[in-house]
């Protein structure tokens, strides 16, 4: 007997376009469609499903946000009050060594690292302000529902997206507040659900959209929300660094962002291609916070939200095919972010409003379920193209060489590519997956960190606590262990259980129980949706799948 059998028939609904993912991806891509039809007098029916429990609430990001795609989506926005209210005033470049920092003259940056004209925003407020303005013009916006399938149709064509079944209880069978997900059939479905989506992963790996491609490559973003001190606060103030408390062989980053209200945005970056698998990046960003150069901003004041998320960093040369039967990828299910700027926001929105106009050209052309092929060549023509191929080079230079030389290298070769249209490197290849670079445990120096002091410093259950998540416990643990055997001799015997340090939500623990074998313990109600265990694990034994609709985070203004 089949599950469906067991569980009843869904119920459909059949749509125009679904889009997977509320985000600004995918309502610029709701907004283009609407903008287009209603010009034509046509009624396209388009449906958004988001898995937070509203929108916004699984946005995380810096940000400082390029209004590119919003002056061209939106042109009138200025005139009008939005989330955008922070322009940036000043920009700082920070080396930072154990005791002390070098700011780095601005001239010597490349013209595109410089953030004047840009905003300083909550990308959350962001995308819920465009939730209200795809509304207004007729979408449906469906937050609460994550879409857990993809649908086919009998010529392999995608063909919509189904949701997850609610009340599913931990041991797989229906309990008493049950409702089987519901069917979304599309003419067009498109992706939009951002970094190592999981509906992306399985749609990469069955038309093979990658085959073409270098490996994709990620980071961890961990980010707090403070309320400063206003003598401590300047407002407009961009802050970038690098170096302490990392050593000069690990990339990554942090940033300032001083917005409005005596509010600072703290957050820190980790390249996912670390090797020491001592390392936390939780721990790494709470002993950030403590350098003489950054502790006294938040001297004083107030913690307010702190979250997590897997950020792209493949770029240019990692971004798949973005087409397939019946639908694209947009945004960062398909890796658009500008590495060096700390940027992905502005592509995102450019790739949903590109992704529009080939929908709507082809359903003007009578056709449906097509795979969309030009948009491959149009995305690389466009502004994302020419934004992404200028910075192609840095990451994997950065990765080569070393923070000191890989990032002086990485300026000039984005001096190179802006002044004269050329890179000396050519296009540079990554290397291995982000989960092939950790080195046994045996072989890597082990790390002490400090115990937090719970002013600047905290620990990842109080952290946790301030994200606002929250995961029905009766469900099904969606942390999928594909061998427990593989993850108990591999995972824990010749790498000590890195996962218990690269989860920054305290998901993972090897739990020693007597003179029994260590029992491998998933804490899934912790999950902040950040994906990193599904990068990261040395074996690709883990995958995250999507959990029931709304549980997970709830950030209000992240």
């Amino acid at each position: 007997m089949s599950d469906q059998d067991v569980l009843g028939e869904r119920e459909s609904m059949d749509v125009d376009v679904v889009i997977v993912g509320a985000g600004p991806a995918g309502l610029s891509a709701a907004i283009r469609l609407k903008q287009i039809a209603n010009d034509k007098g046509e009624d396209l029916s388009i449906v958004v499903l988001e898995k937070g429990s509203e929108v916004g609430a699984h946005i995380l990001s810096g940000a400082v946000i390029d209004p590119i795609a919003l002056d061209e989506l939106l042109p009138e926005w200025r005139e009008e009050e939005t989330p955008l209210k922070t322009a940036v005033t000043d920009d700082h470049f920070l080396l930072l060594g154990p005791a002390g920092s070098i700011r780095l003259p601005n001239f010597m940056m490349p013209k595109l690292m410089n953030n004047h004209g840009n905003y300083i925003v909550s990308l959350g407020n962001v995308c819920r302000w465009l939730a209200e303005k795809a509304e207004a013009l007729g979408v449906e916006i469906y937050p609460g529902f994550a879409a857990a399938e993809v649908l086919y149709d009998d010529q392999g064509r995608v063909a919509g997206v189904a949701t997850g079944d609610m009340g599913i209880g931990r041991d797989g069978k229906p309990n008493a507040i049950f409702t089987r997900g519901m069917e979304l059939r599309a003419k067009y479905t498109l992706i939009g659900e951002g970094a190592r989506g999981s509906l992306a992963k399985q749609l990469i790996d069955k038309f093979d959209l990658d085959k073409d491609s270098d490996v994709a490559k990620f980071g961890i973003g961990i980010k707090e929300l403070w309320q400063v001190d206003p003598s401590k606060h300047k407002e407009g103030l961009v802050q970038h660094s690098f170096g302490w408390p990392l050593d000069l062989k690990t990339g990554g980053g942090s940033f300032l962002y001083h917005l409005e209200d005596n509010q600072v945005v703290v957050g820190f970056v980790v390249h996912l291609n670390y090797e020491n698998p001592w390392l936390s990046p939780f721990d790494e960003f709470q002993r950030f916070k403590t350098h003489p150069a950054i502790r006294d901003v938040f001297e004083g004041g107030k913690r307010i939200s702190y979250g997590a998320r897997a950020i792209t960093e493949g770029g240019y040369q990692s971004v798949p095919k973005m087409s397939f039967p019946g639908g694209l990828l947009i945004g960062c299910s398909a890796g658009l972010v500008n590495v060096p700027r700390i940027k992905g926001s502005h592509n995102a929105m450019l790739s949903g409003m590109l992704a529009a106009e080939e929908i709507a050209a082809a359903l003007g052309r009578g056709e449906e379920y097509a795979e969309l092929s030009n948009f491959d060549t149009a995305w690389r023509a466009s502004a994302i193209g020419k934004d992404l191929k200028k910075v192609r080079n840095v990451k994997p230079l950065w990765s080569k060489f070393g923070t000191v030389l890989g990032v002086a290298l990485g300026g000039l070769d984005m001096w190179t590519n802006e002044l004269f249209g050329f890179s000396f490197f050519g296009t540079m290849k990554h290397g291995k997956k982000d989960s092939e670079c950790l080195k046994p445990a045996k072989d890597c120096k082990k790390i002490d960190y400090p115990k937090p002091d719970g002013v600047i410093s905290f620990d990842k259950l109080s952290s946790v606590f301030l994200s606002n998540t929250n995961h029905e416990e009766d469900q099904p643990i969606h942390l999928k262990v594909a061998d427990d055997t593989l993850q108990k001799l591999s995972e824990h015997d010749v790498y000590a259980g890195p996962s218990n340090r690269y989860c920054p939500a305290g998901v993972y623990e090897w739990v020693e129980e007597g003179e029994e074998a260590p029992r491998f313990q998933i804490n899934s109600q912790n999950c902040v949706h950040c994906k990193t265990c599904d990068i990261k694990d040395p074996n690709g034994n883990i995958t995250w799948t999507v959990p029931e609709g709304s549980g997970g985070p709830n950030y209000p203004n992240m």
